[in-house]
């Protein structure tokens, strides 16, 4: 199934009047989104490697909302209250699991030498390295992914590599 975002009266009111500031290829994100199209649509329309990011983003500053997904064949189905957001964390049992971390540690650790290297992402590296539970891991979530999207061969991936380290942390 296929997420489906609407902009909200913010986002209406973004279009309108351009006083968020947004850049021009966020703007057009936000312009885009209708309530219709699926991101998987928005993604085929649109064509940017960072769009599950930039989705995130103006769904964080309240210019979209969840409208609902897309079931078979692409039908839209009404969104209800237990459907998640595109930028949270998945629920866990209680408790730290210690092969989820390590998992979760080796993909930021790996992803981060592949496509950034590790003499500019040293500081981060050793955060990572250290954190101990998965508090500590998310809270490097966001630092992660601005370092990936930074590089040229880290930005064509970057969505994919959120969504698998998001499998896990």
């Amino acid at each position: 199934m296929a997420v489906i975002f609407a902009k909200t009266e913010r986002g209406h009111a973004e279009i309108a009047s351009r006083a968020g500031g947004l850049s021009p290829r966020v703007r057009r994100v936000l312009i885009f989104v209708d309530g219709k199209r699926s991101v998987a649509e928005l993604r085929e329309m649109l064509q940017y490697d960072d769009l599950q990011h930039t989705l995130g983003l103006l769904e964080e500053d309240g210019y979209i909302e969840m409208s609902g997904v897309a079931g078979p064949a692409g039908r839209p189905v009404a969104a209800s209250a237990g459907l998640p957001s595109t930028t949270t964390f998945r629920l866990h049992p209680p408790g730290d699991d210690p092969v989820r971390l390590q998992r979760a540690r080796n993909f930021m650790l790996n992803t981060l030498n592949a496509f950034v290297g590790a003499l500019g992402t040293s500081s981060l590296q050793d955060r990572v390295a250290a954190a101990r539970n998965q508090a500590e891991m998310r809270a490097l979530f966001d630092e992660w992914y601005f370092a990936i999207v930074s590089s040229r061969d880290g930005r064509r991936e970057a969505e994919q590599l959120r969504g698998k380290l998001l499998e896990v942390i």
